[in-house]
Parts: C-alpha cells; structure tokens; sequence
C-alpha cells in the first residue's frame, strides 16, 4: 500500500507550494500519470461545461487552466481536481441570463467577474474563519436540490441535442414542451450524433471504467464528422477556436452589473465550497490528509480569482475527475500542475483540431455526468429513516423546479432552519418509569412496563433549555399533572440531556420551584450536567435546592428522596470567602459582585452536589 508522503511543518503550510519542501521522487511517475489522465477527462468536461454555462468552449479550457494551479499553490487536498463542474456552470447561466447574451463579449466578461467575486468571497470567508456556514446546507436539502438541478441540466442540453432554439429557464417542462412543439424542425442528424455519444459513454461505464471515455467519444464523432462533411450540411459544431493561453486582466464590467451579480456570487461561492470539501473529505485518508474547512476556502478562493482575473469562470472541486486523479495514483498537488500543464499545451498546439467538435457530442458528455447527481435511492431511504429530512429534501426539489436554483437553495435552507428551531421550541419530553428489578429509569412510552409512583413525576427534557422552550416546558409539566389522578407531592426534573441553560431558562427553574413550593410540591433535579450546574451555580437556585437536599446525581436517589422512603443528603457548596453575602432573586446578585470570578476552586464547590462536567 501506497505511504503518504511527508507533510511539512504546520508552520508552514500557509506558504505557496509548502509541500514542495518534502516531495519525494518516487511519487512524479503516479503523479504525471495521473494528473494526464484526469487533463483527459478535464478537456471535454471543460469545454462543455463552458456551454452550459452559456460561454464559448474555450473559457472552459481558461477555466481548467489557471484554477488547478492556484489550488496547487495553496490547497491541502493532493488529490482533488479542481475546475468547471456542471452545478456552477447551471448557477452561471441562470445569473448572467437577464444580464447579457450568452456567448456574447458581455457576457464573458460578466463571468469572469462573476469569478472574481466568488473567489473574493471565499477567501474572505475562509480569512475570517466562518467556513461553518456550510453547515446550513443540510444533506437532505443538497440531495433535493441536486437532483432538480441534474433535471434542469438535462433539459437545457436539449437544445444541442435536438439543435433548435429551446428557452433558458428552469421550468423543465417547458423546455420539453416547446422541444416537442418543434418537431418538425429537429436536427435528426444532431440528434442521432448526440444518442449516440450518450449509449457510447454508458456502454464504456460498464465495461471499461477506467478509459477516457469522454475523449474518445468526442475525438470519435468529431473524425466522423470531419470526414463526412456534416458541418458543411449545418450540423452544430464548435467552429473555431481561438489558440493561445489567456492574458491576464481585469474583466471590464459596469459597477452596477458588478453589485447586482454580489447575491449570485455568494450562492456560487458556497455551493462550490460544499463540492469541493465534501471532495476533499471523501478523498482524506488519515493523518496528514485532514481537510481544514476555513483553508480550503481560502484555497478554492485563489482558484476562483485566479481563473477570472485569466478569463475564465467560477470552479469548484469535481467529484469524478477527483475520483479519477486518486484512483490513477495522484500522490500530490504536482498532479494538478501536470493537468494544467496538459491543458496549457493543448491550448497552444491542439486548438484548431476542435474545429469540427459536435455540440451534441459535448452535450453528450455533460448530460451523461449529471445523472449521477439524480439520487433516487436518498429519499427512498429518508421516507423509511426519517420522514421530517424526506419532506426537506421533496420541498428543495420543488422548489428548484418551481422557482430556480438560487432560490430553490434559499427555500431549503430556510426550512431547515425553521424546522431546527421548531423542534427545539417543542423539544422530546419524556416521563420517565422505574424498569422493574433495576435502578434505571426509561420513557413509559417506548417501555410500559416501566413503573411509575403515586405522587411522583419524573420528567426528562432532551435538549437544551432556553427562551425559546420556556413556555413549552411550563405547558408540558401543567399537562402531565393535569393527566395524573393523584395529586403531586413531587416533580424530578432529569436533566441529563439538557447541555446549554441560558438565564430566561434559570429564571423558569426559580419560578417553577416557587410555584410548586406554594402547592407542597418539591422540585427535584438529578443528573445535572457541568454547563448547566455552573449557570445555576451562579445564581441562588443551586444554593436553594441544596439547602433542602434537592440535587442529586443519580435520578434512583432523586425519586427515593421524593417518595419519601429515603433522605439522601446532598451536600450543598463549601461556603467561598469571595462569595457574596446574600444573593438576591434568582440569578441576581449583590453590586460590586465580579461574576467574572470563578475559580476553579470556587466552582469545583458545586461539583459535590451535581453530575460532573
């Protein structure tokens, strides 16, 4: 088995090309041979990911070019391939389509802005270090999202295809409708040539993964048609393509174009971010391969300002052609370098052999690599798992098909939030029961032979206790007594699955404990977690309730203390010198008090009375 190479000192990991300084010789062959392969893969993909996104196939080449350096300078991963991918070339479209026609000099430049914006922002974030905010992209909400935009993709190939004028929108339907409406003036050639391509390309999955199959599929029909004479007969081609690497210079944009592409902008840039370091982690073998989120943003930031101050277009790690690099034996970022460099020749020397390229073929290719994106066995699982991300992952998928990409994002992400802060304003609550012969304590729900206490509810809440599950936690309790034909002499509050306690909370627990004292009812808390005792610590609540033995670590000796059978003394805090004389309310505390003021010793004081950190 192959041994990773050795990384430099993290000292200087944030220098360009660190890895350089620990290169090993025996890894250039694997290396040159799998950064050839992937270039392989890369030259087709570019060029019709470029169309896609509404470019010339030549931006797709600048867009493979310059990216995959700036990611050798400055990225971790030695085996991602960075480049045009298929969801930021759909996102590209949909945000310069009302800015500019496509293809035309306006609309470049307007790309290779768009470029520079996302590379800036990534780099911003990942400076200030809030590469967290990808987290907000759950996978269900990914999953829907995606296989509505492979949709989406698919059908604005068509166009290609079928070599008629079909509209630029996200409404799949439409196009398919208009697509049919225009029967009579299908390209059967085009289409024939596209079909074609498509079964070749599967057919080569199946039975020789490893080959170039997209190359030789484009290199095949691009012969025929050469050799045929097609284009002479209107078959849609490439035509020609300009030679030579790209300059370096600043896009010339309108500055009002450059802020009305700003929302855009961000969506790209966290959605590339997700490609990429779902990539990056899927790749990640062990030590020395971790992925840092806030340095790869900084990373894939480079690459994207790189590629459109060269003219290119935003990039984002690919999944098959990282797959491809590490599968041919990419032992490091030196990959990448021979993939430009690839790149870099066949834009000097090779050009003029895409002349007769079919746009079907190309079309072939993106719409073969997209229907990986189409997950149909994630809702299966989800709908048979759970049913709250099922629904997620339907809403972002109509969502993506009824209003379009950016917002079809934006609908998913807000539902997770709502949903996030739905459940934990009406969190799982469960009364709890003694299992018979045993000290442990279970949901009488999910176990009925569980045992329960004339007099005694014990209660269990399983999330954190804030503001905004105050009130639920008050109706819970006033419900559950109600439902009891006893009246309550006792209430066990176990908070073992409560981490955080913000002051609204504290603030309910005094309350509580007051309200059930007028009724002679004792409030009881066992298994209170370290966060939680150090917030009650704080205030008189913990003094309170260890005064009158009421904190506990086990709930077993909470529920023998409130039915009556047995006092287990819990040892109130050591009295703290620097400790306020009297506190007043709950959570108060005298002025001139330094709450800053907690020691180790002075908080190791509660420890006696309550579960330990």
């Amino acid at each position: 088995m192959h041994k990773p190479s050795v990384r430099p000192h993290p000292a200087l990991r944030w220098l360009p090309f660190s890895w350089l300084r620990s290169y090993r010789r025996t890894d250039l062959r694997p290396d040159v041979a799998a950064g050839l392969t992937t270039a392989v893969m890369l030259i087709p993909q570019g060029m019709g990911y470029a169309m896609l996104a509404g470019l010339p196939p030549i931006v797709g080449l600048y867009a493979a070019l310059i990216p995959p350096i700036a990611y050798a300078a400055t990225g971790r991963s030695r085996q991602l391939s960075v480049g045009p991918v298929a969801m930021d070339s759909l996102l590209v479209a949909v945000s310069l389509g009302a800015l500019a026609a496509p293809e035309s000099d306006a609309y470049v430049a307007l790309a290779a802005m768009l470029a520079v914006l996302v590379g800036g922002l990534q780099w911003l974030m990942g400076a200030l270090g809030i590469g967290f905010v990808v987290n907000f992209l759950s996978r269900p909400v990914i999953s829907g999202f995606t296989s509505a935009a492979a949709l989406i993709i698919g059908g604005s190939q068509l166009t290609h295809m079928l070599q008629v004028p079909l509209p630029r929108t996200h409404h799949v339907h439409r196009i398919v409708a208009e697509a049919l409406a225009q029967l009579g003036s299908w390209s059967w050639l085009s289409l024939a040539i596209g079909a074609g391509s498509v079964v070749s390309l599967l057919l080569l999955r199946r039975l020789r993964p490893a080959f170039p199959r997209a190359l030789f599929v484009i290199a095949a029909a691009t012969l025929i048609t050469a050799l045929a004479g097609w284009a002479e007969g209107g078959l849609g081609i490439v035509g020609e393509v300009p030679a030579g690497l790209p300059r370096l210079m600043l896009p010339k944009v309108d500055p009002q174009d450059a802020l009305t592409l700003l929302p855009a902008a961000l969506t790209i840039a966290l959605v590339s971010f997700l490609e990429t370091i779902s990539v990056g982690k899927r790749l990640a073998r062990g030590e020395g391969d971790e992925v840092d989120a806030n340095a790869e943003l900084r990373a894939i930031g480079a690459a994207n300002l790189g590629g459109g101050l060269f003219g290119g277009y935003p990039v984002a790690g690919g999944l098959s052609r990282s797959a491809v690099n590490d599968a041919a034996g990419a032992r490091s970022q030196l990959s990448g370098l021979i993939t430009a460099a690839a790149v870099g020749i066949t834009l000097v020397f090779f050009t003029p052999l895409f002349h007769d390229m079919p746009k079907a073929a190309l079309a072939a290719v993106i719409m073969t690599a997209v229907f990986g994106l189409i997950d149909l066995a994630e809702p299966r699982r989800l709908f048979r798992v759970k049913r709250q991300d099922f629904f997620l992952l339907v809403l972002s998928f109509v969502a993506t098909l009824s209003f379009g990409i950016q917002q079809g994002i934006a609908v998913g992400v807000g539902a997770s939030m709502l949903l996030f802060i739905v459940l934990t304003t009406r969190p799982h609550v469960a009364v709890l029961g003694r299992i018979p012969g045993t000290e442990a304590y279970l949901n009488v729900e999910r176990h009925p032979h569980a045992e329960t206490l004339p007099g005694v509810l014990i209660v269990r809440l399983d999330a954190q206790f804030y503001f905004g599950n105050v009130t639920f936690l008050r109706q819970t309790l006033k419900r559950l007594e109600a439902e009891r034909e006893i009246p309550l002499k006792a209430i066990v509050l176990d908070f073992s699955g409560v981490n955080q306690l913000d002051s609204s909370a504290e603030s309910a627990l005094c309350e509580l404990d007051r309200a059930y004292a007028s009724r002679g009812v004792r409030l009881l808390l066992s298994r209170v977690k370290g966060p939680v005792r150090d917030v009650l610590f704080r205030s008189e609540l913990l003094e309170r309730l260890d005064a009158d033995h009421r904190v506990f670590f086990r709930t077993h000796d909470a529920v023998q203390a409130a039915a009556g059978s047995e006092r287990l003394p819990s040892q109130p805090p050591s009295p703290d010198p620097r400790a306020p004389a009297d506190r007043i309310g709950c959570g108060r505390f005298e002025p001139g008090h330094d709450e800053s003021d907690q020691t180790p010793a002075r908080l190791a004081a509660g420890s006696r009375t309550s579960h330990g950190r």
